[in-house]
């Protein structure tokens, strides 16, 4: 399949009620509105090809930009690869849930998500907290430092109230991904969790959301799923 195959198929594929709630989320033109379900059956049929990713991403329809995630090769992507995607996300379904989740396929994930988390973009940020619970959930936990985890946690715990909203929610995020990812660093999660408290995410023309990662965290523990890992990361 090629790039005006794969556009076609997904422009049949879209719908005015999942539009308007992509749109309802951050999302703008061009897009068809397909469900990401719906995509599986043409990823599939392509499986990983990098310089399709390529066309797809470039081509600004959210549609396809997630597609492209989906089939990206993360192997044959470059930091520089990232920097450009991550610059051509313009909200967090495509930062946290197509760039960090493809980044996090590499070897080098934790040096550019570091690089982004010390940025002071909006969703740089968000991806690289984002980054970081993709790796969590996972890979091992002795491919992490735990003296590095437990500083980030800090770094939360410190300047998570203040930060933009869409870092906010990949920030608490984290907390809960330590608490029930990383088992080193599973009490300190909560103990940070508890100190944290509500965290408030502010929404355009939305009311506000309200974050409490010290509940979801014991809601996960009464659930005996602490250690859970994901087999994948990508689906």
């Amino acid at each position: 399949m090629n790039f005006e195959m794969i556009m076609k198929e997904l422009e049949e594929l879209g719908t005015e009620r999942i539009k308007k709630t992509y749109i309802s989320n951050g999302a703008h033109d061009p897009l068809f509105g397909v469900a990401t379900g719906k995509m599986k059956p043409i990823a599939k049929k392509i499986k990983k090809n990098q310089p399709l990713a390529e066309q797809l991403y470039a081509s600004g329809n959210y549609d396809a930009m997630y597609f492209a995630g989906i089939i990206a090769d993360p192997t044959r992507m470059t930091e520089e690869d990232f920097e450009r995607w991550i610059d051509a996300a313009y909200f967090y379904m495509l930062s946290d849930y197509v760039v960090a989740v493809t980044l996090a396929e590499t070897d080098f994930a934790q040096v550019v998500a570091d690089k982004w988390i010390a940025s002071d973009k909006e969703l740089k940020m968000s991806a690289g907290w984002s980054c970081y619970c993709w790796l969590l959930g996972n890979r091992p936990d002795d491919e992490f430092c735990i003296i590095k985890i437990s500083n980030m946690l800090e770094q939360v715990k410190n300047t998570i109230h203040a930060s933009p909203n869409r870092t906010k929610s990949a920030m608490n995020n984290f907390i809960y991904t330590v608490g029930i990812s990383y088992l080193p660093l599973h009490d300190k999660a909560v103990e940070i969790a508890k100190g944290v408290g509500p965290v408030e995410v502010k929404k355009d023309k939305k009311k506000s959301s309200i974050l409490l990662a010290s509940e979801t965290i014991q809601k996960e523990i009464d659930r005996g799923r602490i250690g859970f890992k994901r087999k994948y990361v990508r689906c």
